[in-house]
């Protein structure tokens, strides 16, 4: 599939530019808000929670600037993909959750995570081929 440098090159640039950008931005703030994170890994009986915070943060940080500049994009689109798949059912576990707010809250984050990783997925598929506005590298 041949992503063309007309309007749809544009708005893949742009759609990917937002969610490599606002990937990066979510695993910045795994950083600077390391304690805190790591606490409600902990709570959600994740091993070793500080170090997982930390790779988990470095996988989004990586994973999006790979899609948002087109660098190793296999790589970072199965970074984000591989990310979402393992930390949505264990953090957002909505249906083990009693409080009616608390699980609904749950339930917003988890499909939210589910989207982004089905977006994830499909910059996995089109990862074979030259992208748009890219450094192009490591296809």
């Amino acid at each position: 599939m041949a992503l063309e440098t007309t309007a749809g090159g544009l708005a893949f640039l742009v759609g990917r530019l937002v969610f490599g950008v606002l990937l990066g931005f979510m695993g910045l703030n795994h950083f600077t808000g390391l304690d805190g994170m790591s606490g409600y890994a902990k709570t959600k009986g994740v091993p070793a929670p500080r170090f997982a915070v930390i790779l988990s943060g470095l996988m989004l940080i990586l994973g999006g600037l790979a899609i948002a500049l087109g660098i190793y994009p296999l790589l970072g689109a199965a970074a984000i993909a591989l990310f979402f798949l393992g930390v949505t059912p264990v953090m957002h576990d909505f249906w083990t959750v009693d409080d009616p707010e608390q699980r609904q809250s749950e339930m917003t984050n988890f499909l939210k995570n589910a989207t982004l990783f089905g977006a994830a997925l499909v910059l996995v598929a089109v990862s074979g081929t030259a992208w748009p506005y890219a450094l192009n590298i490591g296809l």
